[in-house]
Order: C-alpha cells, then sequence, then structure tokens
C-alpha cells in the first residue's frame, strides 16, 4: 500500500512539473527559475574550481583530440583578431556581456510578443543548462588561455580580471565542455529567424551564432570541441522539450468557450467528469481572461 502511495505521489508531482513546463507564467514566476538555475550552477562551480590539476588534463587531450582531427585552429583564430587593432577589446566586451543579455532580452521580448513560443525556448533552455551542469561536473576542463599551449587571455585587462576579484567569484573558468555561449547563440538565433518579422532581425539572429563562435574563441575562452558540443547539448535538449509539449499541448484561452465541455475528448465526457485532467481543462476555461488566441492559459 505504501509502495503504491509513493508512486501515485512522484507521478502528481511530475504531472504538476510537466504542466509548469508546458505553459508561460507570470515574468516574476519564470525570474524565480532562472535565479534557482544560477544557484545550481554556483554550486556546481564551487564543485568544480579545487580540481584544477584535472581540468588541465582534460584541456591537453581536447588539444590532442583537435589536433588528430586537424580542426586546432584556435591559436590562429587568435592571432588573427590580435593583428586587427581594437578587435580584441571589442570581443572582449561582447564575451561579457552578449551571452546573458542577448539571452535574456529575446527570452522577455518571447513572453511579452510570442507567449506560444516562449514555453518551448524557456524549458529548452533549462535542459540545456542542466545537461551542461553535468558535463562541468563529469568532465571539468581548462579554456585554452590556462591550458599553456600558447593562447593569452585576451578579456582581461586593467578593469576586468577573469582569474580574480569579483568577476572570479561569479566566473567558473573550468565549465567549459559544453560551451553554453553557443549553445543558448544558436537557440536565440533560431528563435529569432523563427519568429522575427523584419529582414534586419532575421539576418542578424543568423549572424549571431558565428560571431559568438568568433568571440569565444578569439577571446581565448573555448575549444572548438566544447562548441561543438554546446550545440549537440541544446540539439538535444529541444528534442527533450519538443517531446514534453508534444506529450500534451496547452491549453489556449482563445480555444475555450461557452461550448467547451461539447468539444472535450470523449474519454473527457460527462461520464468522466471526475478526471484530473478534465477537472484542469475545466478550472483552465473558469481562469481564462479575455487575451490574445495565442496566449497560454496557465490554471489556479
Amino acid at each position: 500500500m505504501t509502495t503504491t502511495a509513493d508512486t501515485s505521489a512522484t507521478t502528481r508531482r511530475v504531472s504538476r512539473l510537466h504542466g509548469w513546463l508546458s505553459v508561460r507564467h507570470s515574468l516574476r514566476s519564470e525570474a524565480v527559475v532562472v535565479l534557482a538555475l544560477y544557484a545550481l550552477y554556483e554550486l556546481a562551480r564551487g564543485l568544480v574550481v579545487g580540481n584544477t590539476a584535472e581540468a588541465d588534463r582534460h584541456a591537453h587531450r581536447l588539444v590532442a583530440f583537435e589536433r588528430w582531427l586537424h580542426l586546432f585552429l584556435e591559436a590562429n583564430v587568435q592571432h588573427a583578431a590580435l593583428a586587427l587593432p581594437g578587435l580584441t577589446s571589442l570581443l572582449g566586451i561582447a564575451y561579457l556581456t552578449l551571452h546573458l543579455a542577448v539571452t535574456a532580452g529575446v527570452l522577455l521580448w518571447l513572453h511579452r510578443r510570442q507567449p506560444a513560443a516562449f514555453a518551448f525556448v524557456r524549458t529548452t533552455l533549462l535542459f540545456a543548462s542542466g545537461l551542461a551542469v553535468v558535463g562541468y561536473l563529469v568532465y571539468p576542463t581548462a579554456p585554452p588561455r590556462l591550458a599553456g599551449i600558447g593562447i593569452v587571455d585576451t578579456v582581461s585587462n586593467g578593469h576586468v580580471d577573469l582569474n580574480g576579484g569579483l568577476v572570479s567569484s561569479l566566473y567558473n573558468p573550468y565549465a567549459a565542455v559544453p560551451s553554453m555561449h553557443i549553445g543558448y547563440a544558436l537557440l536565440v538565433g533560431a528563435s529569432l529567424l523563427r519568429h522575427g518579422r523584419r529582414r534586419l532581425v532575421r539576418a542578424l539572429a543568423a549572424l549571431y551564432p558565428p560571431f559568438v563562435l568568433l568571440v569565444i574563441v578569439a577571446t581565448g575562452n573555448h575549444f572548438f570541441f566544447d562548441a561543438a558540443t554546446g550545440a549537440l547539448v541544446v540539439g538535444l535538449a529541444a528534442a527533450l522539450a519538443a517531446l514534453l509539449m508534444r506529450r500534451e499541448a496547452p491549453i489556449q484561452c482563445g480555444d475555450l468557450n461557452a461550448s467547451d465541455e461539447a468539444r472535450l475528448p470523449r474519454r473527457y465526457s460527462t461520464a468522466a467528469s471526475s478526471t484530473p485532467r478534465r477537472s484542469a481543462i475545466l478550472r483552465t476555461r473558469d481562469s481564462c481572461r479575455p487575451m490574445p488566441r495565442a496566449t497560454w492559459c496557465v490554471g489556479p
């Protein structure tokens, strides 16, 4: 009996989590999730940062692997960037600001202007970040600038130091595999390409991931392998999010009216009025306020 009760409780918790991830919530609720995710990242940072020797070994293995593939070009990219006056300073600013600022801006835009797409993008980011944390714990890796391979740190200067001070306390140099700079950039670019209406926005969306790749490589913060794993992680996360969203599509306010009950699937007919799913649909109908048809509803 206890086992059955535990299973039922677990099923209810999973169902609630599934329901939460499948819809858009208030901006405050979504912000709480982001803060919780950042706290989890900080925990991973504390567990990883102490094992520098292992991180260095992993970095040298990546160098050997890329050389075997004839793809070890990071030093060449940085040397080319250093040859252009002012470029490394621009890339350093981009490295420090774009990753969070652009991602947060696009999420806010989706939340307000594309609510039907927001839940999928947010859930993909959550899944990708969770998978990335696993990667940081399992395979801590030093960035090229700390691996002793002739690649320098172009971001740190008199005002910013990635290896000390406040920035260091908020930054994990050994969380390099996968590169979520690339993961987030690909998701941001794909979202703007899919939902952006202006040609300029779509053009910038197409250029954004390659630019971020240039930023992370030229500044000495990631290998090309890190970028490839970041793309793989976000692709897997998107597949998981799509599967989650496909299993039970969110209810739209625009689809709910006085004839809701008549239009419910047969398994939710009056004979089955006590089923949790049908009750949730009716609660959602009652809680919906007039809003655009594409806006997701959340029950009480």
